[in-house]
């Protein structure tokens, strides 16, 4: 049996779209905390339900979601966004992860999803 060029390269270039759409799939918070070094500075995407938020604090909002992923000391991720969302709602966050983040009078992030765009999820 034969295989045309044609063929192989279709093949090859849709399995780099495949790997490219994987490298956006959605993380769990418990992942996010195991790669946080690696994931600093990068753009991800976390699935979660919405526990706590504060609308307008220094012209943007704080929301923590939970996907029942993770421990005690990582299974709520915080996130920023000129979005909100209601406690309850779930929700689908795109932003950049930030370590070790300051926003001075005591309020400091080991972790946080910054500039995120926040989707109700169906």
């Amino acid at each position: 049996m034969r295989i045309s060029t044609a063929f192989v390269l279709a093949a090859v270039v849709g399995l780099g779209c495949v790997n490219a759409w994987a490298a956006d799939a959605a993380k769990t918070i418990e992942a996010v905390y195991k790669d946080k070094t690696k994931l600093d500075g990068k753009q991800i995407t976390v699935k979660g339900k919405v526990v706590k938020v504060n609308n307008g604090i220094m012209g943007r909002n704080f929301l923590h979601i939970q996907d029942g992923t993770g421990g005690k000391d990582n299974n709520d991720l915080s996130v920023t966004s000129t979005q909100t969302a209601k406690v309850g709602d779930s929700v689908t966050v795109v932003g950049k992860v930030t370590l070790n983040k300051d926003f001075g009078a005591g309020y400091t992030y080991p972790l946080i999803v910054e500039e995120a765009t926040v989707t109700a999820s169906k």
